[in-house]
């Protein structure tokens, strides 16, 4: 082999190794400063009650090139912030969260579709008070690009499903108090 063809090869070798690399899935996690997930439901007809929780940790498995991912969300349910002291101990109670036996919620992925390039959907588990049901994420919006402040890869996403609570044993004043709950998620995520 000539020393042209050596240095040819080395450079093809060199950019399969690069663009294997690019191409490869990135792992990121969870931002909790910028995650959160919400909930919202009919009160009686009269209003849209909003809620939220503040902690919520996980990852998050990305590749653009493959068009693949992944996500695993653990919610602390104790973190539940309706805007009165008082109404958060009341939902976490037996007839709601039953936060005493079951203080977490998961959502793990099963399929992630993307069109042009980017998520548009995720399917998955939802697991609330040690009941598993499956459930379809919306992606409504979705970035992934190096963070300005972090100077690491980082990426972010909103993405809503709608659940019947009674489906997962937390069905109490249904249907007066909405059945149908929209559960929205903020996340923001950084490249390990």
């Amino acid at each position: 082999m000539t020393k042209l063809n050596r240095i040819a090869a080395a450079l093809a070798f060199a950019t399969v190794a690069a663009t294997s690399a690019i191409a490869a899935p990135q792992t990121y996690v969870v931002e909790g400063t910028h995650t959160y997930p919400r909930f919202s439901y009919s009160h009686f007809g009269y209003s849209t009650q909003l809620s939220r929780f503040d902690k919520t940790t996980g990852t998050v498995v990305f590749d653009a090139e493959g068009k693949t991912g992944a996500v695993d969300i653990v919610i602390d349910m104790t973190s539940v912030d309706t805007g009165f002291t008082d109404f958060n101990g009341h939902i976490q109670g037996e007839d709601f969260l039953d936060t005493a036996k079951f203080p977490k919620a998961t959502f793990k992925s099963t399929k992630v579709v993307y069109q042009d390039g980017k998520p548009t959907s995720v399917e998955g588990q939802l697991t609330i008070k040690g009941v598993t049901k499956p459930v379809t994420l919306t992606v409504s919006s979705f970035q992934a690009m190096p963070h300005p402040m972090l100077k690491k890869a980082a990426l972010g996403a909103n993405a809503w499903t709608v659940i019947k609570r009674s489906e997962f044993n937390a069905g109490k004043f249904a249907p007066y108090v909405g059945d149908d709950v929209r559960i929205d998620i903020a996340i923001e995520a950084i490249q390990q």
